[in-house]
């Protein structure tokens, strides 16, 4: 029975990265429809799913006290895949399909590289319990989602190389960067402590309610914007 337990939060773990090569799947499909959806569509959420699975893994092995050295690496695994490569193939295949023939489209391997490197950091530095150095790379695969999502909407000004360039070498910088960000995990519910965390929530919501599915890669800009304000006006 200890042997299952301990392995829950690992089984958990790999829905992450089973979520993450459907969404590979699914990206390759673009614009075909399958299953009531298109590919995109259904790589968007299996996306989510992936990092859904992220957070509940964590949080099993804290109720159940079941941490480990494996868990730790397989997280690290997992999350590259889900959150580096299925959104660096999103966006290869959204610029595809919007027509460029150029160079710009191969830009995304920096997106999987950069995520390698802040997975490698993470696992070898011990100040990133309570906060994170550097942009955490779920977050970075929903900047990318919301990004598709607005290039898919027809705004052909965010595939051009002279837009496209700066923001994939601004996010991938982000995730080895030094700047700081706030955890999203709750300890407690209450106002102190979390005013940050609720607030972004609110502002999520918010923006998802008014934008669609682009107001996700707007989140992650105010993310960056609140975690500079907490750093500069710590509670």
């Amino acid at each position: 029975m200890n042997v299952i337990i301990r392995n829950i939060p690992n089984s958990i773990t790999c829905l992450n990265i089973a979520s993450g090569v459907m969404a590979i799947l699914c990206a390759f499909r673009g614009t075909e429809p399958m299953w009531g959806l298109d590919g995109y569509s259904w790589c968007w959420i299996f996306i989510g799913l992936a990092a859904l699975a992220d957070f509940c893994d964590g949080f099993a092995a804290r109720l159940l006290h079941a941490y480990s050295s494996l868990g730790k690496e397989l997280d690290s695994l997992c999350d590259l895949v889900s959150f580096g490569v299925a959104p660096a193939v999103l966006m290869f295949m959204t610029m595809s399909d919007m027509g460029l023939q150029d160079w710009t489209p191969w830009l995304v391997f920096i997106i999987p590289v950069c995520g390698a490197l802040r997975l490698a950091r993470f696992n070898i530095d011990d100040r990133q319990h309570f906060s994170f150095i550097g942009l955490p790379i779920p977050a970075n695969a929903i900047f990318w989602i919301g990004y598709s999502a607005l290039c898919l909407q027809g705004n052909d000004s965010f595939t051009q190389w002279y837009w496209f360039l700066p923001v994939i070498l601004a996010e991938s910088w982000l995730m080895v960067s030094p700047v700081k960000f706030f955890s999203l995990k709750f300890k407690t519910y209450g106002w102190k402590g979390n005013r940050w965390r609720w607030l972004m929530a609110a502002t999520a919501i918010l923006l998802v309610a008014i934008m669609g599915v682009p107001g996700l890669l707007w989140t992650i800009v105010v993310y960056l914007g609140y975690s500079l304000l907490d750093i500069a006006a710590p509670e």
